[in-house]
């Protein structure tokens, strides 16, 4: 991957996080529009489904070969296990969970064992574990299969997965792009990308969100797929050059970015106008589903853990003599106006 934000020939694959599941359903009839698919990681002992989803959603998904499982007990293997460790005891050794042993009474949520490594590197997770459990950020096993630590310390450690499993896409046929509906994480993203350690903040691009749809969420998944099937062309158009658009930007000298922008977002403009214009008419609703990007892409320089932690997999990276390669890391946010409002 020379360029980990630029699009690729692979099927591009909304890498849904922070969760096994999705909160809504709604949310993910918006999502397929623009995507090959939507994955999901999910541990081997959880079903393939929550009985809390739509399952007509689901299955008509995975008629049409819309729907990846990656499971964490393979996907994040040693590799994996030992980037994330590296980025995690970075900032676990440093001051700045600091904060989070004073919020007392905090509930905990769990975290599956397999995606904080064991199954990939088990003395290294176990290393981990103990470093958060010593700072009172994590409980030991209730269960025997997930870890009971502070919800801000899982979702740190889900925002890092989803950029670190991206090469595993690869290896099955599939460019994972992470997709989230929860604006925070994409905030926690460009707080990481903007620490010493990363791209400069100046280098971070972000979009606000942009209205290029209506929400679907009481539409029949039929409609929506037969509604894909005609338009599909046109959303995947839009959110590749989104994602384009913000590489390009954050390469860009700072004095170059301001012209480059206006002139960029012009055209991205007229492609929303195009999608609601699309979307009205199909379904007679105001445009209230939108789409925006927060990411950068940067030079990784060998002792950056951050763009380590992104580059895993770095044999597919297209490394120049071992110092220095092309890394990004990016995230989508995607809401119905009725949910971020």
């Amino acid at each position: 991957m020379t360029d980990s934000s630029a699009p690729t020939t692979l099927p591009e694959v909304a890498f849904y996080y922070p969760n096994p599941y999705w909160l809504d359903t709604d949310w993910a009839k918006n999502l397929i529009l623009f995507f090959d698919g939507i994955g999901m990681l999910i541990p081997n002992y959880m079903e393939h489904h929550s009985d809390l989803d739509d399952m007509a959603v689901i299955a008509g998904l995975k008629e049409h070969g819309l729907f990846h499982v990656i499971e964490p007990e393979t996907a994040v293997d040693e590799d994996a296990t030992k980037t994330l460790a590296n980025s995690l005891v970075d900032i676990i050794t440093s001051d700045r969970l600091d904060h989070l042993r004073k919020d007392a009474g905090t509930y905990f949520h769990t975290l599956s064992l397999s995606r904080l490594g064991y199954f990939g590197d088990p003395e290294l997770a176990e290393f981990v574990f103990q470093e958060l459990k010593e700072r009172g950020l994590a409980e030991d096993s209730e269960d025997g299969l997930s870890i009971p630590m502070h919800p801000t310390v899982r979702s740190l450690i889900l925002v890092l997965l989803a950029q670190i499993l991206r090469p595993q896409g690869r290896k099955r046929g599939l460019d994972l792009s992470p997709a989230t509906d929860r604006s925070e994480l994409v905030g926690a993203l460009t707080e990481m990308l903007s620490a010493p350690t990363g791209p400069t903040a100046s280098d971070v691009v972000s979009f606000d969100m942009a209205n290029v749809g209506v929400d679907l969420g009481s539409v029949d998944i039929a409609e929506i797929l037969a509604f894909r099937k005609e338009h599909y062309s046109d959303h995947r158009k839009y959110s590749l050059s989104v994602r384009q658009f913000a590489r390009d930007l954050s390469l860009m000298p700072k004095d170059e970015r301001v012209k480059a922008f206006e002139a960029r977002q012009e055209e991205l403009d007229d492609l929303a106008s195009k999608l609601r214009k699309l979307a009205r008419g199909a379904w007679n609703k105001p445009a209230s589903f939108a789409i925006s990007l927060s990411g950068a892409a940067w030079t990784y320089a060998t002792g950056d853990p951050i763009g380590g932690a992104i580059a895993a997999g770095g044999s597919m990276l297209g490394l120049v003599g071992g110092e220095s390669v092309e890394v990004g890391a990016y995230s989508y946010l995607f809401n119905a106006h009725t949910k971020y409002a």
